[in-house]
């Protein structure tokens, strides 16, 4: 059976484009899955289960980086996790990063010399998977992903101390230091504290940078967690980490990608 990619793009002709290139840098390549943004990539991945995939970086609702690691973190444990290689317009932050991990990149506009370079060691890839004993590739994904997240450009303003939440005529000024958790719902943030419920519209991804990385941890793509607000992480039958907290009664979830924070737990 041929190898199977999947193409996320946002741009039509850049994903015509890159199908062409790749019919004739690996004509056995089936290219013909494509995937207009980082929620439908990760769906179409889970449903069709790629042998490659192409994701680009800057794609609406989610990035290449955010899909993958929500893809990383919903894939069967009992299957090989994809090849993936991330397609970038120039970013010397990014570029830095994907090399100092590992992970293969292809500049827009592609050229055709480099995508060779890495269809050659996406063949390589795939061959020594077929022949491993065990599979470790989603573990190598998970590090890579972390690290790649990890080295994102920090914040140069001081940490947020002032949370302000809308409530109908009113905006509540909600001190971070009493947050015990922010979660994403929909269009808002859910923040929590020991007694009280506050939305904000502020978006997960621009408040977290403006978080005390050293207080507050992510534990999932869409929760962020005070590190002294958990009283313990336990895994249900299926693995999967869940963390009590010290005042809240409910539990919170914690992705594969951050599973690594609680492994002495």
């Amino acid at each position: 059976m041929n190898p199977r990619a999947l193409i996320a793009e946002d741009e039509p002709l850049l994903a015509l484009g890159l199908q062409q290139a790749l019919a004739q840098a690996w004509p056995q390549l089936d290219t013909s899955a494509l995937a207009m943004d980082g929620i439908s990539a990760v769906e179409q991945a889970l449903a069709l289960r790629p042998d490659v995939l192409f994701f680009d970086i800057r794609m609406p609702g989610q990035s290449g980086l955010e899909a993958a690691a929500e893809l990383a973190d919903a894939w069967p444990a009992d299957a090989l996790f994809p090849a993936l290689v991330f397609v970038t317009a120039y970013d010397e932050y990014a570029l830095q990063a994907f090399e100092a991990q590992a992970v293969d990149y292809l500049l827009k506009p592609v050229q055709p010399a480099r995508l060779a370079r890495t269809v050659q060691r996406l063949q390589q890839q795939l061959a020594a998977r077929s022949s491993a004993a065990s599979d470790t590739s989603l573990d190598s994904t998970l590090a890579q992903l972390r690290a790649l997240l990890a080295a994102a450009p920090a914040a140069s303003a001081p940490p947020l101390q002032m949370l302000q939440a809308g409530q109908g005529a009113h905006i509540h000024l909600v001190p971070v230091a009493e947050v015990l958790y922010l979660e994403a719902a929909d269009k808002y943030v859910r923040v929590c504290t020991a007694t009280q419920e506050y939305l904000v519209r502020t978006p997960l991804r621009t408040l977290l940078p403006q978080l005390d990385t050293a207080q507050f941890w992510q534990v999932h793509r869409g929760t962020v967690v005070r590190a002294s607000a958990v009283a313990s992480a336990t895994r249900d039958a299926q693995g999967r980490l869940q963390l009590t907290l010290r005042e809240r009664p409910e539990k919170l979830a914690v992705s594969r990608l951050y599973a690594d924070r609680f492994k002495a737990m």
